[in-house]
């Protein structure tokens, strides 16, 4: 399917759906259960194009790797540690976290490896996370440009009784949470000075209780900015991963442009998932929420007749494009702050905002760190989605009041949501 023409809503949307597996959980738990001593079983499994380049890549580094995506389960058998093959070539496609974590943990080996990826992936940001690599002992060699791939990574190998490092976390935090999953490998302390000026941790804060559930010790803050991780082993576990709150929000955003209601199946309240605070955002644009029967209700403005607003997306930036496709709709501008870092992910979604809105004749203004869409009158166009899965599903939205509105090449969604435009039809 070349493009995919948004169906306009006759009526309010009445939603109930179930989503994928957590992404950032999903890879989170597929790093620790190999890490970990003995057989995991993680359930609830997304299977997408970034976890597949996750698995493939724990194949091939010699993993016993065992897959039902009938019953979105990964049986993976640890080694305490250690990676079985101490020479092999691993590809990380355009994952992001894969190509972080992944880094790193080769990094903290005691082998050799060839490490290379997308086109896309090596436009993204690494040099940070390299450069501290670099200053605990990895020896990296770059094949391109430096700094990105495609790269060899000679891992430290040794133990070593503690270290310390500066990190510079800006452009992604998935640099810290890289080193703090990884560190007990080689350290039996590592210190983590952050520097810079992002505060936004959300996902950090995920690492953080994660390593806990695999029964790691954890990580001590030692200030806002000064991490410290401690020796200790993890554990193989029975893992449960949470719904995708970034692809939840795609449906509370739809009830909330139609003025119907959206419940996605199996949310919790106590989610590790930073996204959750978008819902916060949409109740001060004039949503109401409530906890139904365990179920997470959430019922649009009569209408769809939004307020609105001005808030930092710094700490759940993938929503950063869904607040841009319900924003026209609101009675005022909306502007979305701290999201520099949004320019150096799968697109410059910044500046994909502004030029995909002007084509549906919407103004939007932009500085290196926000965005503000202002209200107006929308016509049908073609986006252009830049293969980024975020522009495609987010951009959807638009047509539900929009008549005209067609995404082109929908099956990027495919990195993290493959079904989604076969849900949105079932709506």
């Amino acid at each position: 399917m070349e493009t995919y023409l948004v169906k306009k809503a006759e009526k309010p949307f009445h939603i109930e759906v179930d989503v994928p597996g957590s992404k950032s959980i999903t890879n989170r738990a597929l790093l620790m259960a190999a890490m970990a001593e003995g057989e995991s079983l993680l359930k609830g499994v997304l299977f997408s194009d970034d976890s597949r380049y996750f698995l493939q890549a724990l194949k091939d580094l010699g993993f016993f790797v065992e897959e039902d995506i009938d019953k979105r389960q990964v049986r993976i058998k640890g080694q305490g540690g250690s990676i079985p093959q101490k020479e092999a070539s691993v590809y990380v496609g355009s994952a992001g976290t894969a190509a972080r974590f992944l880094t790193a943990f080769l990094a903290m080996g005691d082998g050799c490896y060839e490490v290379d990826s997308s086109e896309q992936m090596r436009k993204r940001p690494m040099k940070e996370l390299l450069l501290a690599l670099e200053g605990l002992g990895a020896e990296i060699t770059y094949h391109g440009q430096p700094y990105t791939f495609p790269m060899t990574i000679q891992g430290i190998g040794k133990k070593q009784e503690s270290a310390s490092i500066e990190l510079n976390i800006d452009r992604s935090s998935q640099f810290l949470s890289a080193l703090l999953m990884t560190a007990p490998l080689c350290f039996g302390q590592l210190t983590i000075r952050l520097i810079g000026s992002r505060s936004a941790r959300s996902y950090v804060e995920m690492t953080e209780q994660m390593m806990k559930q695999f029964a790691h010790p954890g990580v001590q803050r030692k200030s806002e900015n000064c991490y410290e991780t401690a020796a200790g082993k993890y554990l193989a576990q029975d893992y449960q991963i949470e719904p995708d709150v970034s692809a939840a929000c795609y449906f509370y955003a739809m009830a909330a442009v139609t003025g119907g209601s959206a419940i996605v199946r199996h949310m919790r309240k106590d989610s590790l998932q930073g996204d959750m605070k978008f819902l916060t955002v949409l109740e001060k644009m004039g949503c109401y929420i409530s906890w139904k029967e365990g179920q997470l209700l959430l019922q649009g403005p009569e209408g769809g007749k939004l307020h609105g607003v001005a808030e930092s997306f710094s700490d759940f930036s993938d929503q950063a494009l869904t607040m841009a496709a319900i924003a026209p709709y609101a009675d005022t501008p909306v502007t979305i702050q701290g999201i520099a870092h949004i320019r150096g992910q799968e697109s410059d979604r910044v500046s994909v905002i502004c030029k995909e809105l002007g084509k549906l004749g919407i103004e939007c203004s932009e500085t290196e760190d926000s965005v503000t869409v202002y209200p107006g009158k929308l016509h049908g166009a073609e986006i252009e989605t830049y293969d980024d899965h975020r522009v495609a599903m987010a951009f959807a939205i638009i047509g539900l009041r929009t008549e005209g509105i067609i995404i082109k090449n929908p099956s990027c969604c495919k990195k993290t949501f493959p079904e989604y435009f076969d849900v949105l039809d079932l709506i």
